[in-house]
Parts: structure tokens; C-alpha cells; sequence
């Protein structure tokens, strides 16, 4: 079942960070996604389709790419209708100055931070989930 309390979903949250080093992409409307990348997030816009993708395989391919990030799924089942929970997070990654593209999916959210601050982050949320009441 998912959660909606937002104390509950602070304190049960288990970060974990992803060893992969993902970028975002973005390809021209109408344009075929190129074999060999298989995007973890697809996000159509007017401009273009968003893809978020592991970087070696933006490399491989030749797309340019932006934000090369590590990402930090939340081991907590959140509640799509939960209020503040992402929110707090990435006021609190704020604080620290760390930039957060958060993506919430079915199960969980994820979190995509640059890179080299990855390992600040999820001290960050480690501290933050102790806290918790």
C-alpha cells in the first residue's frame, strides 16, 4: 500500500544509490529513439522527447547530452497523492546546494544529482530519515 504521511515517508525512506551514471537527452519530434539506448525515463514536450539514459550509451550513440547525475531511488512505496514529500527532500538538498531532478514513478521516486556531489546527497538523506519522528 502506499504512503502518504509525510513523517512516515522521511523516516522509511531508504535511499539507494545507483552505481550507473545516467545524462539527459533530448531528441526532435518524430525522431526514432537510436538502437542501443534503452532510456529509463521518456518524457514527451513540445520541443522534443526527454530521455534520461545511461551515459555510456549517449556516448556510443552520439547524442549530446546534459547532466551527467547518479541516481537515488527512495525505497519507500510514496503515494503519487502524497503532499510534501519531494518538497522537503530537495529543500533540504537545497540547503546544501546540491541541484535534484526528481521523477516520481508508480512505486517510487527517484532523485538525479550531479554526479560528483552523489555521495553528499545520500549522507544527506541518510541524516534526514534518522532524524525523522
Amino acid at each position: 500500500m502506499s504512503e502518504t504521511n509525510l513523517s512516515t515517508l522521511v523516516k522509511s525512506m531508504k535511499p539507494r544509490l545507483n552505481a550507473s551514471v545516467f545524462v539527459f537527452v533530448t531528441i526532435p519530434p518524430g525522431t526514432a529513439i537510436p538502437g542501443g539506448v534503452t532510456p529509463i525515463m521518456m518524457f514527451q514536450e513540445a520541443e522534443g522527447l526527454t530521455l534520461i539514459v545511461p551515459r555510456d550509451q549517449a556516448e556510443a550513440t552520439a547524442l549530446p547530452f546534459d547532466f551527467p547525475c547518479r541516481m537515488i531511488r527512495l525505497d519507500v512505496h510514496s503515494s503519487l497523492e502524497a503532499v510534501g514529500f519531494l518538497a522537503a527532500i530537495a529543500a533540504r538538498l537545497a540547503e546544501a546546494r546540491i541541484a535534484v531532478n526528481p521523477v516520481s514513478a508508480f512505486h517510487h521516486d527517484h532523485l538525479f544529482v550531479p554526479e560528483p556531489r552523489a555521495d553528499e546527497a545520500m549522507a544527506i538523506l541518510q541524516a534526514m530519515a534518522a532524524a525523522a519522528t
